[in-house]
């Protein structure tokens, strides 16, 4: 289905003024084929909800070349309890959606690990997923995604309050952008 939908994209007429610079396309891909996909027919992959294992992984199956943008989820918060709730709160929605559970499964997590016996995600899966603590704590979980590969790393901050906007957080954030430019 998705190539049949690139190929319509591909073959689309354009009536609108041609853009100055060429348009780049990524894919939101997690699964091998879809990776391969974003690597031979866009311009990379974004994934999201993964792991740096994962990243290592989308690499690898994309090669040198194409963008590998994968997202990564941070919650500044330093106590344990309080981060894994904040965490816990949003990864329900993903956990219950089969193309993410799939991938977790697919990664070396267990039923248990996503679903567990309350229903809630482990600490396992939730520490995996979920960049918790200090700016220093946060910076090394992006690292690792640059570390296996990725050629950007999309942070999505988290808070208790979904609400409002984590400007604070964008801020400690920014002082990151030296540390990883390339």
């Amino acid at each position: 289905a998705m190539v049949e939908y690139l190929d319509t994209m591909d073959s689309g007429m354009f009536v609108a003024q041609a853009p100055s610079t060429p348009t780049h396309r990524v894919l939101a891909a997690l699964g091998p084929k879809m990776v391969k996909l974003a690597g031979e027919r866009a311009d990379g992959a974004h994934p999201y909800f993964t792991t740096p294992d994962h990243t290592k992984v989308a690499r690898e199956i994309l090669g040198a070349g194409p963008t590998l943008a994968p997202e990564q989820a941070v919650i500044f918060e330093t106590d344990p309890t309080k981060a894994r709730e904040i965490a816990r709160k949003f990864m329900g929605t993903y956990t219950r959606l089969p193309n993410y559970a799939n991938n977790l499964l697919r990664h070396g997590f267990t039923e248990d690990d996503i679903k567990g016996s309350n229903g809630q995600s482990s600490d396992r899966l939730v520490d995996a997923i979920c960049a918790w603590g200090t700016l220093d704590t946060i910076a090394k979980r992006i690292k690792e995604h640059f570390d296996a590969g990725a050629s950007h790393v999309c942070v999505q901050v988290l808070r208790d309050d979904l609400l409002a906007l984590p400007q604070q957080e964008w801020r400690e954030l920014a002082t990151l952008i030296p540390t990883f430019s390339k």
